[in-house]
Parts: C-alpha cells; structure tokens; sequence
C-alpha cells in the first residue's frame, strides 16, 4: 500500500514506469535513489554540465521512498540554528541557514514553472502543545536575535490557537517563511522534468552492489559504469557500514483524515499553515488542498543494523497511537473518521543535520543522508551540495561544512545490539516523559536523565 500522497500522484495522466536498467550503460554521474536528493542532484549537475551523460537508478519508482510518504513540510534550518552555528561557526551557519530559507522560494519556484501542484507558503508554527514546551523556541529566537536574524514572530496565545483551529495550541513562534507541498507530486514533477532534460531514468532497479570503477550493478543484471556514483538513497544507506555507524533510522507515522473542508472553516484552519510541537517525538499536522488534515508523530519502529524491512511500509502499525494524538489536540473533531494511514523510515545523524561526502570504503562513490525528519527544503541545498562534488567544483557547496563524513566517535552511534537496545530504553524514557507532560505532571529524576541520553538526531523535527 502507498502512501496518500502517491496513490494521489501516480493517478495522474502519464505517470507510466520508467524502465527497469537491464544492460550495460555509461554515465559521467550515476545517481542511485530517484527521491529528492538524486532528481535535485540530477537537475544541478545537468545545469552546471549540460553535456554531461546522468542516470538515476531507482529500487521502487521516483517518490516510492521518504520523498512520498512524509508531511510535505518545506522548511528552513533556522529551527537549528543552535546546532548549525556548533557544527559550522556563525558564519557559515548563517550563510547555510539563509541559503536554506532561499531555498524554499526556490522550491515554489519550481513548482509554479513546472506546473507542479500542492505548494503553498503559509507559513511554519513551532507551537508548545503541552505547558512544558512553552518557550522552547527561547534560546534559538534570542541567539539569532543577538546576531539581528529575527526569522521567527513570538505570537500571542490567542493568536496561535486561533490560527492552529484548536485552544490545545498554547503557545508559538512563527516562520513566515515556511511552506508545504503536496510531497509526491513533487517527487514525480521533478522526475518529469529531469527526463525532459535529458537524464535517463531507471525504476524498479534495486543496486546490488558497487565496483571499483565505479560500476554500479542492479538486480536485472544491468550496470553503470560512471566518473562519479551519488549514493542518494536516505534511510536505506544505512546498509553500507561506513554510513550505518552515522545514521539512525526511526518510523515517522502519518494519518489523515476524509475531506472536511466545512469543519476547517469551523475551526478556522483554513490555509496551508505547517504545525508541530516541541515534545521530541514530535507531531506534525498540515491541511491539504481537499481539506483533509494529515497528522504525523516521530519515534516510531527503530531499525536493528542494515535492515530497513516490511516494518517500515505500508500501513502505520501505531495508526491508533497516532489517532489519539491528533483527537487530543482536535477535540473538536472527535467526530471525523481517519480514512489513511502510512508509515516510512527518517535517517537521524547525531546532529540533526544532513552530511554529504565520499565514502572511504568506495572510493569515487557520494553519499548524502541525515536529513534527521527536516529533508524536503533542506535537499535542494543536498543537490547543490553532491553535484559540486561530483563534478569536482571548488565553490560554495564543495566547501561547507556539511560536506563531509563526519568521522568523531561523538559523531557515530553505538554498534548493534548495543544501539537498538539502547534506543529502545530512551524512546520508551521520552514516551513516558512525554505521556506525564500530556497530563500535567512532573517526570521523575531517572526518566529525565534516560531522556537526556538523546542524541540531536534523534529529534523528529518537522517534516514526517
């Protein structure tokens, strides 16, 4: 079963599979994954080098991944900031963080040149849905003010109730900046225009394995050999040891509801403003141009090694949990049936933010990965990145600071078992801490100091 957002996709007209990679190609960039980061990728690097020779090779088909299945918000990194300015230096995390903003518009710019649908920027709340996470937004709004950045709006409790349709909003500070986009049209709007652009296009090719070379060989019995390989696949590179040492792959569940687009007006909640709390597993809600509302919560299904499996497909297996999220923080719509549910995979760095590089144990092959749930606006600026990288630039994106592996022991996880039983203890601790702040109370010490074991990555901030 596929997600709303592509069933709605793949019914449009022309939305025909692009054919398996059964034989022996050539190609000065090869890019495995056809999601956002590899179609961006494609894109650059076809802008950059008109003549050169791309191929995307896709396992399921463009969008079937992460970039089909999350909650279409199309967000900046000023939320992170913080972490942005720790990783990269003031500098060069204001110039990333203003580049990331950029590159929301640039999105709706795509769109609206390529007839692309679902795009809409109204804007981002970061809101405290429980007492404990007001003011959360505190220190990141006073840093960036002490460097005369002022992204955010402190709005007023009234205010933010009345334009999230629900009291149980208490609190917020608003992105004006912010977007949201029907997630899968622009997945197969971008694959679209990356084949009328001239770059080759492979569904249904798993990759099987990479050669020196490179050659990439897919499961039919084809191959690539290419100059450069970008690895652009997400969650599912964690099957490579040099990149599962980095990464974290948590579930991020989504429901929605049937079209009610009168009860939207009811509640007031009648434009495409992006939502979510400030609890760590976060939830994340956005209307739809029908008038559905689709309510998404991280901290779902962790993934034990390489294995990203049937666990992370199709339905939500925590549909329920999800469902009793969104009628606390509805009440109003008590009533409304959920009609969809889905689940997908978030690859989380320590960090919270995304890392892009060549991987040492294959040489000549690109990684990206570690969009950490906020990867929708974020991968127009990955696309930037691994194209300047594969095409050996020496400019603004080959050099930042998220361009390169991190390679720290502060930057890796544990080893299995080690890191699924210790991920299971913390999501239990913050699911409990969580469940007491819901109902007004104080967690206890030793829950508190299990929470405080979290890595940054592990914060579903924003996105699915």
């Amino acid at each position: 079963m596929r997600s709303l957002w592509l069933d709605e996709a793949l019914g449009a007209p022309g939305e025909d599979d692009a054919p398996p990679l059964l034989s022996q190609v050539a190609a000065d960039v090869c890019i495995v994954g056809g999601g956002y980061t590899g179609l961006w990728t494609a894109l650059r690097v076809k802008e950059l080098e008109p003549s050169s020779e791309v191929v995307v090779v896709e396992a399921d088909i463009c969008g079937g991944g992460a970039s089909g299945r999350n909650g279409g918000f199309v967000l900046s990194w000023w939320a992170k900031f913080g972490t942005l300015r720790k990783v990269a230096g003031t500098d060069e995390a204001l110039r990333l963080a203003r580049a990331s903003a950029d590159a929301v518009s640039a999105i709706g710019d795509f769109c609206d040149a390529n007839g692309i649908a679902g795009y809409r920027r109204d804007g981002y709340m970061w809101a405290a849905t429980n007492p404990s996470q007001v003011d959360a937004w505190r220190s990141t709004v006073e840093a960036l003010d002490s460097i005369g950045e002022r992204p955010f709006e402190l709005w007023a409790p009234d205010a933010v109730a009345g334009r999230c349709g629900s009291s149980e909003h208490l609190a917020g500070a608003f992105e004006p900046n912010g977007a949201v986009v029907q997630p899968a049209l622009l997945a197969r709007g971008l694959r679209r225009v990356a084949i009328a652009a001239g770059i080759r296009v492979f569904e249904r090719s798993p990759v099987t394995a990479f050669e020196p070379g490179p050659v990439v060989r897919t499961s039919a019995g084809g191959s690539v050999r290419a100059s450069r390989v970008v690895l652009a696949t997400n969650a599912w590179a964690v099957r490579l040891p040099e990149v599962r040492a980095r990464i974290l792959v948590v579930g991020s569940d989504i429901v929605a509801t049937p079209p009610i687009p009168e009860r939207l007006a009811g509640i007031g909640w009648t434009d495409g403003l992006a939502i979510s709390d400030s609890r760590l597993l976060v939830h994340y809600h956005r209307t739809t141009d029908d008038g559905r509302i689709a309510f998404g919560k991280g901290g779902g299904a962790l993934a034990f090694g390489g294995s990203v499996g049937a666990r992370f497909e199709g339905a939500s297996p925590r549909a329920a949990e999800v469902e009793r999220h969104f009628r606390r923080l509805y009440p109003s719509l008590a009533d409304v049936p959920i009609a969809r549910s889905w689940t997908g995979p978030i690859d989380r760095s320590r960090t919270g933010l995304p890392f892009f590089g060549e991987l040492r144990s294959h040489p000549g092959v690109l990684v990206g990965a570690g969009y950490s749930g906020n990867g929708v606006g974020p991968s127009y600026l990955g696309g930037r990145i691994l194209a300047s990288l594969a095409l050996g630039r020496d400019d603004e994106w080959s050099g930042c600071a998220l361009a390169r592996i991190p390679g720290t022991r502060h930057d890796r996880f544990p080893p299995e078992p080690f890191r699924y039983a210790g991920g299971q203890v913390v999501l239990r601790a913050i699911r409990r801490k969580e469940r007491l702040e819901d109902e007004g109370r104080t967690p206890d010490a030793l829950t508190r100091r299990i929470v405080g074991l979290a890595p940054a990555g592990l914060v579903p901030v924003k996105g699915r």
